[in-house]
């Protein structure tokens, strides 16, 4: 195994196939995986711990797209495991997963339609984000129909610019809210808003967020709502600026265990460690090409290595140049185009043998990190997580869930 394994209590497939530590090769005319991404629950619970004792706030898991390519339904059982008392997702589908898996956790479910079919949410006891009047007024009907109480959250911009309310449209929303409360087809659980630099400590325009954040919750009370939920702080905010905090904390990429802030590490622990092997080696002569183009002539004699992974499974085509991996007991260059399902590594004279595991990312510090993975194409490590495609197989480890 390459550094950074751990082992562990392997926890039963959740959406992607897995393999388990020490487990029989596959049978005659089974399938085996040509990468895996190695998933630790128990990191996952950690972190939430963690961050719990930096803001001292309940936290909102956020585990929206598929967990950040981590399974969402094992990692909201983690991070509830660890503390959490809210999950968080995007979509409506997204929110009736995890339900279906069986967690009755309360859940916040953000982007919808404007004529959605609430109903299925209203049913599973789902938590609504509204942003316009159309949102409202559907949530409000469906509730209607069903005689029943949609349980929203309004959402204001505060300087996103993206989605949720904002000036006149705040107050109009806030009415009509309010409207709807008091016919019993609405209850307003919660307010909450987006930062647009919380990466950055001591931004002004997370000041100015908090501000108009404080000044739309006065807005709303005077509307005689009553919210007992305000949130604003994403995981950057949670961990290195108090004002954001209020009530609950949004936590995304630092549920996983990246360093949401450069240089301001809280003692996260990475759960992927995305791993491979070695299909093909070759001795090859100065001047060889590697890869189409030929993207890399090799400078002296050496050995390539054949990993299969590529950009269909989320190694991406930007980081060719600087990209790295583990392998041999040492990091090796990626050398030439990274391919849709295959990338060639510059291993040296290194006592590298067909099988040999590669590990692509992991916790570090000898292999490469997701975050530096992210450096290197020049993106952020959401992108990478949320970018393992699923013919990657996942395999969970530990026993948060």
């Amino acid at each position: 195994m390459g550094p950074g394994h751990r082992a562990g209590t392997v926890l039963p497939v959740i959406s992607h196939p897995t393999t388990s530590p020490g487990a029989a090769p596959p049978a005659a005319g089974a399938t085996r995986a040509l990468a895996e991404a190695e998933i630790d629950l128990d990191a996952i619970a950690a972190n939430v711990r963690t961050i719990a004792s930096v803001t001292g706030n309940d936290l909102m898991a956020v585990v929206k797209a598929d967990g950040f390519g981590h399974g969402a339904v094992p990692v909201a059982r983690a991070a509830l495991a660890g503390g959490a008392t809210w999950l968080g997702v995007t979509s409506a589908a997204e929110a009736l997963e995890l339900r279906a898996g069986g967690i009755s956790a309360p859940i916040l479910s953000w982007l919808h339609h404007p004529d959605e079919d609430f109903g299925p949410l209203l049913a599973a006891g789902v938590d609504i984000g509204i942003s316009t009047m159309s949102h409202l007024r559907t949530a409000a009907a469906h509730a209607a129909r069903r005689r029943t109480t949609a349980m929203v959250q309004l959402k204001v911009d505060t300087g996103l610019s993206r989605n949720g309310a904002r000036g006149t449209d705040w107050a109009d929303l806030v009415a009509l809210a309010r409207a709807y409360e008091l016919a019993g087809t609405v209850k307003v659980r919660g307010i909450w808003s987006h930062l647009a630099d919380a990466d950055q400590p001591g931004s002004p325009l997370v000041r100015r967020q908090v501000s108009a954040f404080r000044t739309a919750v006065r807005v709303a009370r005077a509307g005689r709502l009553d919210p007992v939920l305000l949130h604003l702080a994403n995981s950057a905010a949670a961990l290195t600026a108090p004002a954001t905090r209020f009530d609950i904390c949004r936590i995304g990429l630092a549920l996983y265990g990246v360093e949401p802030v450069a240089g301001a590490g809280a003692g996260l622990r990475p759960a992927m460690t995305l791993r491979s092997s070695v299909v093909n080696l070759k001795q090859v002569p100065a001047g060889t090409g590697v890869s189409y183009g030929p993207g890399h002539v090799t400078a002296e004699p050496t050995t390539l290595a054949l990993v299969p992974v590529g950009f269909a499974d989320g190694i991406p085509r930007s980081a060719e140049g600087r990209a790295s991996v583990w392998v041999g007991g040492a990091r090796c260059p990626i050398v030439g185009r990274i391919t849709m399902d295959q990338c060639v590594v510059d291993v040296g004279d290194r006592p590298v043998r067909l099988g040999d595991p590669v590990t692509i990312f992991g916790p570090g510090p000898d292999e490469p990190t997701v975050a530096q993975w992210a450096h290197w194409a020049g993106t952020n490590p959401n992108d990478l997580l949320t970018g393992i495609g699923p013919r990657v197989a996942r395999r969970y480890l530990g026993v948060a869930a």
